[in-house]
């Protein structure tokens, strides 16, 4: 970094004085960053986002008076600000990280599931990795941002819809399949796309996204309260379904066999991620050929940009979220330099896209996938 270079100013919001130095001692130690204030609590972080006007902010959840949730949605509110989570890996604490997400906080760092705070230092790369990325987002007041539709109780797998069962029957086993890949800014961003979809949808939903298992067994719960669709965590060798979400473990990479059942696969990293995007792509679109459908929406990285090929060389077909409603347009980006993506559309207009697509290719009957 060159001396003209402005350091990022980072706002760090713990009520732990031991945690405000640990914050404090990894933003410190690297050169692009530099610690702006501290807040204890969160009424005294709405008024420091307000008057020093930070780059990024550092925000616990637990917190006395206001918590970390009510001061993510008052600051996205009046004074967007970029916020970078600092949660526990807990049920709790993944709930209320996905819920901070969905209030416009950009991303997050898991604390340690043992909760000793030394153990902090092990996320010194994770942490100042995405303070630098979170503090590139072009943020927007929440007030602007769609509304998802009210809770309610998750739809039974049994219950998906039996005409999309009569569609695979007719194709010989095939159907539609559907696989969404995002990083970050994913977790808001699927919920939308999610929840735009019609309960009686004839094809399958796998969901792809970069997160800790934590907190995809978490997301698939938030998730099930707003779909119309059943969703549910995919488990190894199981028989997909049309009409149902699937969301890969974040413990495990996805695929399907010859047979069109799930593989989970434990093994290592992927250009740095598990699960991977590219993979997932792939072995669908082996599976499903014409019948594929890729969607890559926010994230950073170019995972999804070679499996998007693979896509389109099956004659599947390929969407990409535009730049405008991206949290980062990066895999988006990366996917649409390589030529193949269909369309490029804004978030809320890729769930209609994907539904119409889907009901062309399950009105292709009888259809011989080869």
């Amino acid at each position: 970094m060159t001396k003209t270079e402005k350091k990022i100013r980072v706002l760090v919001v713990d009520d732990s004085a031991f945690m405000c130095k640990v914050l404090h001692e990894i933003i410190s130690a690297d050169p692009q960053l530099e610690v702006a204030g501290q807040a204890r609590d969160g009424r005294e972080a709405v008024a420091l986002a307000e008057s020093l006007r930070p780059d990024v902010i550092t925000m616990d959840i637990n917190m006395p008076h206001v918590d970390g949730l009510q001061a993510t949605e008052l600051i996205m509110s009046q004074n967007p600000r970029p916020i970078v989570i600092v949660s526990s890996e807990s049920r709790e604490g993944a709930s209320t990280t996905l819920r901070a997400l969905e209030l416009g906080a950009i991303d997050f760092v898991p604390k340690p599931s043992s909760g000793i705070d030394l153990d902090m230092k092990n996320v010194r790369d994770d942490l100042t990795r995405k303070l630098k990325m979170a503090a590139k987002v072009r943020v927007v007041r929440t007030a602007t941002r769609s509304k998802l539709p009210a809770p309610h109780a998750p739809v039974p797998v049994s219950s998906s819809y039996a005409t999309a069962s009569a569609i695979a029957a007719q194709n010989g086993g095939k159907f539609p399949m559907v696989v969404i890949a995002a990083s970050t800014g994913g977790p808001a961003a699927v919920m939308r796309v999610v929840a735009g979809l019609p309960k009686d949808f004839p094809g399958a939903i796998f969901l792809v996204l970069h997160m800790p298992a934590a907190f995809t067994k978490q997301l698939t719960v938030q998730l099930a309260e707003i779909s119309a669709l059943p969703v549910k965590e995919a488990e190894s060798n199981e028989a997909t379904q049309p009409g149902v979400v699937y969301l890969c473990p974040g413990s495990h990479h996805l695929r399907l066999s010859s047979t069109g059942k799930i593989v989970l696969d434990g093994g290592p990293r992927i250009d740095g991620y598990r699960p991977c995007a590219d993979l997932a792509f792939e072995s669908v679109a082996a599976f499903a050929r014409a019948f594929t459908v890729g969607v890559v929406l926010t994230g950073m990285s170019n995972d999804g940009a070679k499996g998007v090929k693979t896509i389109k060389a099956a004659a599947g077909y390929v969407i990409a979220q535009d730049e405008a409603s991206s949290v980062i347009f990066g895999m988006p980006a990366e996917a649409i330099k390589t030529g193949v993506v269909d369309e490029v559309l804004s978030l809320d207009a890729i769930a209609s896209s994907i539904e119409k697509r889907v009901a062309k290719l399950a009105r292709l009957v009888p259809v011989e996938v080869r």
